[in-house]
């Protein structure tokens, strides 16, 4: 083939005019080819557009619901302390475990040891991480140590979460008083419950960044600081409260009892000093909690007295002026209202004084003052000190027991509620109601928290009269009463013994409820102390012998305690084989 002429290349002649080389596309493929070109780069201009400019906030709100995170800082709740600054409730850093389950990627040997950790079985473990959520909690208050071990499985998608759990360093002691706290750190029982707003503070919150592993990688913003609950002190003094449920946890068991309580009072402030109940549970650990470990019967349950009320229809009468504590009264052994008879325990030669109508505890003794009151003057002495209406001390549960108007009392229910039948009540107001007695008359009202400020006193009866009862009550304990052994060596207490059958299905059933409500040092009365055993099973129901002996023995401790001088000689104390029984 010949080279080009010169003339030819100057007129612009291809080098390669190989029919084979050369190209045969029409020109518009080209142009279209840049056309094309041209508006996808121009979609992508404008998309770009659409997505820095128009759609940021709606963008960005979908990547924070995808990776940001509102986190919760737990406040610190308060401490719960008793009067003398001793603490009865904290609060301990623990973790919660939570995973995401998509996340999680480990062998079946490190699974099966992490639920070991988390104190789970391996089938609750697995159907959590097959979960369909993106969170879920494995374990809640999981202590440090075992959440330190759980950490060091190194297993992806695991994560912990600070919270607190609360702790109780008395245990089943105060369990009643204290109550207990849910896995969210909220009151459930007790004083937790009644005083939540004060001690739960205000939770906190943070935002932040979380990768695809559920991992922190940025903190965005500060959004609450937490609040902590403040510290909350009690009337209750952890040493008397230790003493008064001992000495009932020892009681029912020796009596083979169902259930029993026991409150102790301060009388000067009306300060709770302690209560206690059995069954009884520890809120530290509270699997298989049952309802009759949960209850707490100084509050809740309520039941006819007995005897322990006649003292008020006694004072009734005297601040009437209708007796004194010398007037002799008719006792014969059975007395009938209508159709219904009412007896006493033990028959009584010819007329006993209203002093032994108190000390032996004569039912129809105390029917024959009754009979000279009216039914409104009786209700409004029973309301005066509290029976019929929930006690007002903030504390869940308080029932206001059962007292019927008095214009539908029939002459047989007023005759029996002069004595204690026919009327419930619970064992706080019992014990409330004898501060008309250790208080010469007045009452005021009850705290469970720590009293800065003496109440304002309400009179309910005389001076004159309350110590006239308060003499009457000494003879109770007395030789020929019905509690000897209630007395407490170097002091003089008064108290009041009662015994009960127990109502069921609207039947009396035999069935007891045996309880005392006494007072110390009579001479200047400094606490009282109410008993109540429910069921006692040992062969013995009587009050006197059942719960009497408790007030003593908690009475003794008490008094020491709270460094209370002694008002009576040791010398003076006597105390026979058995009271005498008293009428139900």
């Amino acid at each position: 083939m010949r080279a080009p002429s010169r003339k030819a290349a100057a007129r612009g002649v291809a080098f390669a005019a190989s029919p084979v080389l050369a190209v045969r596309l029409p020109a518009w493929r080209s142009r279209v080819a840049l056309f094309l070109l041209f508006a996808a780069f121009v979609a992508l201009a404008a998309r770009a557009f659409w997505l820095q400019a128009v759609s940021t906030e709606f963008l960005q709100k979908k990547g924070a619901s995808r990776y940001a995170r509102t986190l919760d800082l737990p406040a610190v709740r308060g401490k719960i302390l008793d009067r003398n600054g001793e603490v009865m409730a904290t609060s301990l850093p623990v973790k919660a475990i939570w995973a995401v389950p998509d996340s999680v990627n480990a062998s079946p040997e490190k699974l099966q040891k992490l639920a070991q950790l988390l104190d789970i079985s391996s089938q609750e473990l697995k159907k959590k991480l097959d979960s369909d959520s993106n969170f879920v909690y494995l374990k809640r208050q999981v202590e440090i140590e075992a959440v330190d071990k759980v950490l060091a499985l190194d297993i992806p998608g695991i994560h912990t979460k600070p919270e607190y759990k609360r702790f109780y360093p008395a245990g089943q002691v105060a369990a009643h008083v204290l109550g207990f706290t849910s896995v969210e750190d909220k009151g459930q029982e007790g004083m937790e419950l009644a005083q939540q707003s004060t001690l739960g503070g205000i939770t906190g919150s943070r935002r932040v960044i979380r990768d695809n592993l559920g991992r922190v990688v940025d903190d965005i913003a500060l959004l609450r600081e937490p609040q902590d609950g403040r510290d909350l002190t009690l009337s209750i003094d952890s040493k008397i409260q230790y003493i008064a449920f001992t000495h009932l946890q020892q009681a029912i068991e020796k009596n083979k009892a169902k259930a029993g309580g026991i409150v102790v009072l301060d009388v000067k402030t009306g300060e709770v000093l302690a209560l206690a109940n059995m069954p009884t549970y520890n809120p530290n650990s509270r699997v298989g909690l049952t309802g009759e470990q949960l209850r707490n019967r100084v509050f809740t349950d309520i039941y006819e007295p007995g005897s322990t009320l006649k003292p008020f229809t006694v004072a009734l009468a005297l601040e009437r002026g209708l007796v004194t504590p010398t007037t002799m009264l008719d006792t014969p052994g059975k007395l009938t209202i209508g159709p219904s008879t009412i007896g006493d325990s033990h028959t009584h030669a010819g007329a006993l004084s209203v002093s032994q109508i108190i000390q032996q505890s004569s039912n129809v003794g105390t029917v024959r003052m009754a009979q000279k009151l009216e039914p409104r003057q009786m209700w409004d002495m029973f309301s005066s000190v509290g029976f019929g209406q929930p006690p007002r001390v903030g504390f869940p549960g308080a029932v206001a027991g059962r007292m019927k108007p008095y214009k539908t009392w029939r002459p047989i229910e007023q005759a029996t509620m002069s004595y204690g039948h026919g009327i419930a009540v619970s064992l706080i107001q019992v014990a409330r109601s004898y501060m008309i007695f250790a208080r010469n008359g007045e009452m005021i009202p009850l705290s469970f928290q720590k009293v800065s400020q003496l109440p304002a006193p309400q009179r309910v009866i005389s001076d004159k009269t309350a110590h006239q009862m308060r003499d009457m009550l000494e003879l109770v304990v007395g030789p020929g009463g019905t509690a000897p052994l209630a007395q407490v060596r170097g002091y003089r207490v008064a108290g009041k013994t009662g015994t009960a059958h127990k109502l069921e299905n609207g039947h009396y059933v035999n069935k007891y409820v045996a309880s005392f409500v006494g007072l110390a040092p009579a001479s200047d009365p400094r606490i009282i102390i109410a008993v109540m055993i429910d069921e006692p099973g040992a062969g013995k129901h009587f009050g006197g012998l059942v719960a009497a002996p408790i007030f003593a023995s908690v009475a003794a401790s008490a008094l020491s305690s709270l460094n209370v001088p002694p008002d009576a000689s040791v010398s003076n104390v006597i105390m026979p084989a058995e009271p005498i029984a008293e009428s139900m």
